[in-house]
């Protein structure tokens, strides 16, 4: 199972989603339409809270890398908050850490 919420209560100007359950070749392209529609131009940063993703497979991250790609068009980012060990190890061993801009707090 797979929950994405979106909080629009955010002072910084950036949007922020909230990640939960499970993102993998099932979930995929839930999450990625979701994803890529709030996305839309790739105008504003994007934090991903994560502390309740328990699980992304090669599918998630490669959805991931393409919002990545998508706001980086605009001198934008991606920020990914709370990963839990074993999401952060893996990012780790595909070298997405130094992709991304992990951080433990929002």
């Amino acid at each position: 199972m797979f929950e994405m919420k979106v909080d629009n209560h955010n002072d910084n100007g950036k949007v922020r989603i909230i990640l939960s359950g499970e993102i993998d070749i099932a979930t995929a392209p839930e999450f990625k339409t979701r994803l890529y529609d709030l996305i839309g131009d790739g105008t504003k940063d994007i934090e991903l809270v994560c502390d309740g993703l328990s699980y992304i497979d090669s599918t998630g991250l490669g959805i991931l890398v393409g919002a990545l790609k998508r706001v980086k068009n605009h001198q934008n980012n991606v920020y990914i908050y709370h990963l839990r060990d074993n999401i952060k190890k893996l990012f780790k061993i595909t070298g997405l850490d130094k992709v991304f801009i992990l951080e433990e707090a929002v």
